[in-house]
């Protein structure tokens, strides 16, 4: 909010923060109620409703707008007292996206701990051997082990490989299910008995590396050494703690715990210039002080690359990089708590709405891979930041994770942020613990004895449930949960194997819905929509409502099998009068089954991944890859069929219509299509393909590749 108008998004940094918390309860408080308000008007059901909602409306409006102005006042007073304080210094960064690099992990000053645990993964031991990585937290233990980990001789002479994070909060379920995804492939239905076995004979007689990141205690290394067989055949685990008695308890006689040592001061200096600059050397002008800001870190790396990104979205200039330094010197106690410190000065600086977006990353599982093209819906969805349809993430990071300290820092600022709040445990006695200022609550692992219906809000805001379970029976007390709270954005709820459909409909205000359902769901009044992820809870074929075709704010439709989306003519069929339907926003696509695949794809030309997954005896493939032709922005495209004859893409029509394919794609996946050598060719015509990828996608006797075929980008085949 600022003197020229009144926004949730824009709160001074000046005001104190009292005063900026009673902004945002005001704001969520009025947005609420102006929710509230519109829900009643949207599911009225008779004209005498709806007029006495829209009358409630306009009141509720004069109210919010009499609280903005005498807030406006108190914070103008405020700021008036307070005019030339230094806090008004901490506005000098930038947001801006084009200078956000994802960059590779370097080993700057750790060349020769590189060199140990190396040798030591190669040491003629035929034994198993665990060697440990011991030190405190942001002191670069796993990204030395990432970088040895990820060496391509120390992978070539492991049969079988596997990453595991433990964390503090030890799941051995999800451990095992990470084992069992990197060796062979997940499947979350299984007990973990049969994951157990699964690992165990999967590595059985096999040379094996096993990294095991950040590990808390000696019972959940009891618990997991069991899986690993010890076949006298060289195996390696690598583990990492920061506890010294852990690495005590694990240790071998020959090979002792290595203790991670901190940067010297040049290593230091070296790894901040690199964050900031690149390539660039540091200007003269700003060496000497930006020495002393690298000396505030410790030798800490995750202090030296958490400052360097704080300045380097910063003009460069020497008064900025003055006032950091004076910030740094003024922080006491021992490297741990600098580093705290150091962490909290950086999300300061930071623009409000990209601290509710950090905030957000917070709440997930910790160490948990976080996909990052779910968290920029959710973003969405949760209004932090605006979708732009020419905007999109670059490509290169598919998911992400935040180190747990700074997920600490995460948990202890939504208290006072009242941005989200993590739940784990008893529902009940949870709602009783907090009042109406919590925005985001994500349910995390819950399981069936932690959830007791009736559940009441007790007049609690939530404007998302999220809940990620790794357990195979799910409380069905979440219903009243999902139903109470009727100003949901989000609901995210897919890992649960319930039938969801009856509770979706009233929630008028969702933005972004991954949910399980047996029956259709009317979608008429949820005009809000973003993102729909509907799979089924059961195995019957169902069509979903015409609804969905009226939907124009819809950008990632996800229907898997055996749902299906309906025929779009029939749907326009109905709409006597109104323009043709088609849904222009729409960028990802995921029909599965529906039998209109090809209309389907006409309907949305704007698409920019599409993943067609088809086991119909039948398919009407001309069609669809004739619909293909309409996609110019396509940039994935991913086929998979479960039924096809050898013939189906001869003859001379295919080679015209690859021709025609949109010159943006740049990802294709093909599984049995089946289709002539011969014209693998003309894919070398699609001038930005980096990736293909196929799997009983040929058919012929071989490839003869001509000498002037030439696929310009590719990267992986």
């Amino acid at each position: 909010m600022n003197k020229k108008g009144y926004s949730s998004a824009t709160i001074f940094v000046s005001v104190s923060t009292l005063i900026r918390l009673k902004i945002t309860n005001v704001v969520y408080k009025a947005e609420d109620r102006v929710d509230s308000t519109l829900r009643r008007i949207i599911l009225a059901d008779r004209e005498d409703k709806w007029q006495k909602a829209c009358t409630s409306f306009y009141e509720e409006l004069l109210k919010v707008e009499q609280q903005v102005y005498f807030l406006n006042r108190e914070v103008m007073l405020i700021e008036f007292n307070n005019h030339g304080s230094k806090s008004a210094e901490l506005a000098t960064t930038t947001s801006s996206p084009e200078k956000i690099t994802i960059e590779e992990n370097t080993i700057i000053g750790m060349e020769d701990e590189f060199n140990t645990i190396f040798n030591r993964l190669i040491a003629p031991t035929d034994k198993l051997v665990v060697i440990s990585i011991v030190g405190m937290g942001g002191i670069g233990k796993t990204s030395l082990a990432r970088k040895v980990y990820d060496n391509s001789y120390i992978r070539s002479r492991f049969d079988k490989h596997a990453w595991v994070t433990v964390s503090e909060e030890y799941n051995k379920r999800q451990m095992l299910l990470e084992v069992v995804s990197s060796i062979t492939g997940s499947n979350q239905e299984m007990s973990n008995d049969k994951l157990m076995e699964i690992v165990y004979r999967g590595l059985k007689g096999r040379r094996f590396l096993i990294v095991i990141d950040d590990i808390w205690s000696t019972e959940a290394w009891d618990q997991m050494q069991r899986i690993f067989p010890n076949d006298d055949n060289r195996s390696r685990i690598l583990l990492t703690t920061r506890l010294k008695y852990v690495a005590d308890y694990v240790n071998f006689p020959d090979y002792p715990p290595h203790s991670k040592s901190f940067l010297s001061l040049d290593d230091s200096w070296n790894l901040f210039t690199e964050k900031v600059f690149k390539k660039d050397p540091c200007p003269h002008l700003l060496e000497e002080i930006g020495k002393h800001i690298v000396q505030q870190c410790r030798g800490l790396p995750l202090s030296v690359v958490v400052v360097a990104g704080l300045v380097g979205k910063m003009d460069p200039t020497y008064d900025n990089w003055k006032n950091v330094e004076e910030n740094l010197k003024s922080f006491f106690g021992t490297v741990s708590k600098r580093c705290q410190s150091i962490l909290s000065l950086s999300y300061n600086y930071l623009p409000q709405y990209l601290k509710a977006c950090f905030l957000y990353v917070g709440v997930f599982p910790e160490d948990r891979e976080i996909d990052v093209s779910k968290l920029i819906r959710l973003w969405i969805a949760e209004q932090f930041i605006k979708a732009r349809s020419n905007k999109r993430a670059n490509g290169r990071m598919r998911t992400c994770k935040i180190h747990d300290l700074l997920r600490q820092l995460c948990l202890s600022e939504t208290h006072t942020e009242n941005v989200v709040h993590v739940m784990n445990g008893n529902v009940p006695m949870f709602l009783k613990s907090i009042d109406d200022q919590w925005r985001v609550i994500l349910l995390s692992e819950l399981q069936e004895n932690q959830i007791y219906p009736p559940m009441h809000s007790n007049g609690i805001t939530l404007t998302c449930i999220s809940l990620q379970s790794f357990y195979y029976t799910f409380p069905e007390g979440i219903y009243s949960i999902v139903s109470e709270f009727k100003l949901l954005k989000v609901l995210d709820v897919l890992t649960f194997w319930l039938d969801f459909s009856s509770v979706i409909s009233d929630l008028v205000h969702l933005r972004y819905v991954a949910a399980r359902i047996e029956e259709g769901v009317s979608l008429n009044k949820l005009r809000n929509l973003q993102t729909i992820i509907f799979k089924s809870a059961g195995k019957t074929e169902l069509e979903q409502p015409l609804d969905i075709w009226r939907m124009s704010d819809i950008r990632h439709l996800d229907i898997g099998s055996p749902l299906y989306i309906c025929n779009p003519l029939e749907a326009e069929n109905e709409s006597i009068g109104e323009q043709p339907l088609f849904l222009n926003n729409l960028q990802k696509l995921y029909p599965y089954n529906s039998p209109f695949v090809a209309e389907i794809i006409r309907r949305t030309p704007n698409l920019k991944r599409l993943k067609i997954l088809n086991d119909s005896e039948h398919p009407d493939w001309p069609a669809i890859v004739d619909s293909l032709i309409v996609l110019e922005k396509l940039e994935t495209l991913h086929i998979n069929l479960k039924t096809i004859g050898p013939n189906m893409f001869s003859g001379d029509i295919l080679p015209i219509k690859i021709k025609k394919l949109s010159p943006n794609i740049k990802k294709l996946r093909l599984i049995g299509t089946c289709i002539p050598w011969e014209v693998v060719k003309l894919l070398a015509n699609l001038p930005n393909l980096d990736v293909l990828k196929g799997n009983n996608a040929f058919t012929g006797t071989y490839w003869k590749v001509d000498e002037d075929v030439v696929f310009h980008k590719l990267k992986y085949l």
